[in-house]
């Protein structure tokens, strides 16, 4: 039964019903504003930073501009970077954009890795995602597994070896010399990053077992040759692993990244130590520099409960500890096809991992590994001003990240009111300084904040508005 709900939603991913109309409006994106942000604390990666912050051309500056079309008073408020998800699927395909993308905008994921698309599905969602008020992702395109391996038996109706040979979502390849003959189709299908299975890879005898058709993958001698292939033509290869020794192979076959930590399911009732790393597994990881994706939230979906949830839980936490101890690169990622990397946050926050260190993958790492020639997760000068403005300090209140008051990609407003997107651009009046008094009226003692801007943005843009019809301005 856990296998059939894992199954089930693995089938979502290759779902390719009609796309559905959004409950809400969708996101919209203003024009590149000018910011002059005074009393600002934000989040840096280690502490809590304090001072102001100005924004021009989509980037931080280090003075401010000469015309500001915002202008805040952030006292009482954190900015946050965006979040980055390193593991889903749930926008590759045109269904899954429409149903998923503004939840990414919604809960301040705005950088995502989409692990296991086909070519012609991906290529209905590229220009949904060549927006402004869209998450930014990266697409693997080229998903190789063995002919009997994982996801076969979720995405086929009636999985068998004939239904296998016939499908064109998954390359199956089956031996080193198969892997050679398959690699120029595997080229063509595009992408820098190639995703390779590894399951139980340790099991050999499972081969022989028809319940288990479609839960394998590849062996650690095809997975090394593909490797191989991938490197030699300049590309990365991720692989998704199950078992301790899945972690292994991946290792000898020197794949760049590592895709669930291993626990984070037990489809086959395994003892836990099946799925525990050893110090000498995570100094090698270390020293190749073999990243891991986390994916610790997505063993919720396997129903798991009392002892059995409980001992792998520790694995994972077991797991997570030796890892970071031995400096492996950690990227936060869910695997959760209706969830986000929020999912994910919160799920190795109820496993102890350090809040600074969580928020720091979260909004460093795993951004910067995704788009590793970008400027992001930074507000330095020259950094890209995309961020998270919060009611609090989310170190010691991680639910803040729940609730973000307003959120910036590039120096633009997204938001889902489509005036205030409309009028953003248009001088506004400062919310940082008291307000000009006239004859006899009193100046307002209060200053608005962002918890105020974002809670009255419609009345704001009322006001906006009216303001800019007196002077002209459109």
């Amino acid at each position: 039964m856990r296998f059939l709900i894992a199954c089930l939603l693995m089938t979502c991913i290759f779902s390719q019903a009609q796309p559905t109309t959004p409950p809400q409006q969708p996101y919209q994106a203003s024009a590149p504003l000018s910011w002059e942000l005074k009393n600002a604390r934000w989040f840096d990666g280690r502490s809590i930073q304090r001072g102001n912050l100005y924004v021009e051309n989509g980037v931080f500056v280090a003075k401010k501009p000469p015309k500001v079309n915002r202008k805040m008073d952030m006292r009482g408020q954190v900015l946050l970077p965006p979040l980055a998800e390193a593991h889903n699927h749930n926008l590759q395909t045109a269904w899954g954009w429409n149903q998923y993308a503004d939840q990414y905008i919604d809960e301040g994921v705005f950088y995502a890795a989409m692990l296991c698309g086909d070519p012609a599905g991906v290529a209905e969602v590229r220009p949904l995602a060549a927006t402004p008020a869209a998450p930014d992702v990266n697409f693997v395109t080229a998903c190789i597994t063995s002919s009997d391996g994982y996801p076969l038996a979720a995405v086929l109706p009636e999985p068998s070896a004939e239904a296998a040979a016939r499908q064109q979502l998954i390359v199956l390849v089956d031996s080193p010399d198969e892997a050679a003959q398959k690699w120029p189709a595997i080229r063509a299908r595009g992408g820098d990053w190639i995703r390779l299975v590894l399951a139980h890879s340790e099991r050999p005898d499972l081969r022989q077992k028809t319940e288990h058709f479609g839960r394998l993958g590849l062996t650690p001698e095809t997975a090394a040759a593909l490797t191989r292939l991938a490197h030699a033509d300049g590309r990365h290869v991720v692989a998704h692993v199950e078992t301790a020794a899945d972690f292994e192979a991946a290792l000898a076959a020197g794949v760049d990244a590592i895709a669930h930590l291993p626990g984070y399911a037990n489809t086959l009732d395994d003892a836990p130590e099946q799925f525990a790393l050893t110090p000498a597994l995570a100094a090698r990881a270390a020293q190749q520099r073999t990243a891991v994706i986390t994916t610790t939230a997505a063993t919720a979906l396997f129903k798991l409960e009392g002892a059995p949830l409980d001992a792998l839980r520790e694995v994972q936490r077991t797991n997570l500890t030796l890892l970071q101890a031995a400096g492996v690169p950690l990227r936060i990622g869910s695997d959760v096809f209706i969830g986000t990397a929020r999912t994910e946050l919160h799920a190795l926050d109820a496993l102890g991992l350090d809040r600074t260190l969580l928020l720091r993958l979260a909004t460093v790492d795993t951004p910067r590994a995704l788009f590793p020639r970008r400027k992001l997760g930074c507000f330095d000068a020259g950094c890209e001003a995309s961020f998270l403005v919060l009611g609090g300090d989310p170190i010691a209140d991680l639910t803040q990240i729940d609730r973000p008051m307003l959120r910036v990609k590039q120096g633009r407003l997204l938001t889902r009111l489509a005036d205030v997107a409309a009028s953003s651009s248009q001088a506004s009046a400062s919310t940082a300084d008291a307000p000009k008094t006239t004859g006899k009226k009193k100046a307002t003692k209060g200053k608005p904040t962002a918890k105020g801007a974002a809670g009255a943005s419609s009345s704001k843009a009322k006001v906006q508005s009216k303001a800019s019809g007196k002077a002209k301005q459109r």
